[in-house]
């Protein structure tokens, strides 16, 4: 595929739990990561966990660059998918890694999607009760979003992300040329977290991002890439790592913020199997309804909650369920999200664009209003 050597690398110290980690942004990388790899974590086995869509296109690729730079990995596939976040998935994944001879002073890489580093990450936080976890995502959602923060974890038939574990990486490598072989609604996704970053703390970002639906469609043309995208995803990482910072474990609320659209959103993922709606789209949704509720709960002006509908719009992100969805099931969903505590609902609204809070106010039948205005 070739890099875009014009453009820069960049990088992001990200700090929590008292320690601290770079998180680099740019092109080319995918062929260094073995040398990337070797400034932080001595020569040793790694495993390289990836997914049967990522592992046939890159994983070669990561392979012998850890090679050529000393290491000794391991590949090992997962079938693509939410459906792969489960117990049983993680426990044939370590008993490879074993027979593979990994032992304490191996670590693990995370080749993938979100899906892929919840996964890892888990993986590297309970092998051995502990080992390094290097993220390289593969897709804008990951980047921007769930490579950063340490939170890891598997589904239960009963939510998403119930078991799990705060493991920071290691390092996060994001290679921009990569997201040329995404499909316009997997690259879209992303944008739906972007906008929630812009939504709770970033008001310029927000007016910015219009200018990115034609830059989205450069990179997929595999055009000049521009150099505004590697400032994007750096600013998003800073956003949330900011904001992780002061709240690694969610104890004060403050990381809580990064919930904005992911009461509504998770349960519509859950309630469609983790097949209707992908991720990013049920964050959509999920934004939509936050932002109803904001309306009532926090005095969000029907104006802006206009322009976050339109914003999303442009990006080809659902802003309505389908008439047929069963919103039931969304409600039935929500009893089993984190984010309620003793039975009570601490739900994530925004006063104006550029800040969030977390309040208390907020009742079932707000929820349920404003999902079924959907």
């Amino acid at each position: 595929m070739g890099s875009l050597s014009t453009l820069p690398v960049t990088s992001v110290t990200v700090r929590a739990g008292g320690n601290q980690y770079q998180a680099t942004v740019g092109p080319g990388l995918l062929d260094d990561v073995g040398s990337i790899i070797a400034k932080q974590i001595a020569p040793s086995r790694c495993a390289i966990i990836s997914d049967t869509n990522i592992a046939p296109i890159f994983g070669e690729r990561v392979k012998k660059s850890l090679t050529s730079a000393g290491f000794e990995p391991t590949v090992i596939t997962v079938p693509a998918g939410e459906q792969s976040k489960t117990l049983e998935q993680v426990g044939m994944i370590c008993d490879e890694m074993l027979s593979a001879g990994l032992d304490r002073q191996s670590f693990v890489i995370g080749l993938g999607g979100g899906v892929i580093g919840d996964i890892s990450g888990f993986v590297a936080a309970i092998f051995q009760r502990g080992i390094p976890h290097v993220q390289i995502p593969t897709t804008l959602l990951a980047m921007v979003d769930s490579s950063i923060g340490g939170k890891t974890g598997v589904n239960t038939p009963a939510g998403k992300n119930l078991l799990g574990a705060v493991h920071q990486p290691a390092l996060v490598i994001d290679d921009v040329d990569l997201l040329k072989t995404l499909p316009p609604r997997e690259l879209n996704q992303g944008f739906a977290e972007i906008i929630k970053h812009a939504i709770i703390a970033d008001a310029e970002m927000f007016k910015s991002l219009s200018q990115f639906v034609n830059s989205k469609l450069d990179c997929l043309k595999q055009s000049s890439f521009p150099e505004t995208f590697v400032q994007l995803i750096k600013r998003n990482i800073e956003i949330k790592s900011g904001i992780v910072a002061k709240d690694e474990r969610e104890r004060t609320g403050e990381r809580a913020l990064l919930n904005f659209g992911h009461t509504i959103g998770h349960g519509i993922e859950r309630a469609g199997d983790y097949r209707q709606c992908s991720h990013g789209e049920s964050v959509s949704l999920g934004i939509v309804g936050a932002c109803t509720i904001s309306m009532k709960r926090a005095g969000l002006t029907s104006a802006e909650r206009d322009t976050v509908v339109d914003l999303l719009k442009k990006f080809d992100l659902p802003t309505r369920l389908p008439a047929d969805f069963q919103r039931a099931e969304i409600f039935e969903a929500l009893k089993f999200d984190k984010k309620f505590e003793r039975g009570e609902i601490r739900f994530v609204v925004t006063p104006k664009i550029g800040s969030a809070n977390l309040s208390q106010n907020v009742t079932m039948e707000d929820i349920r209003d404003a999902v079924n205005q959907l």
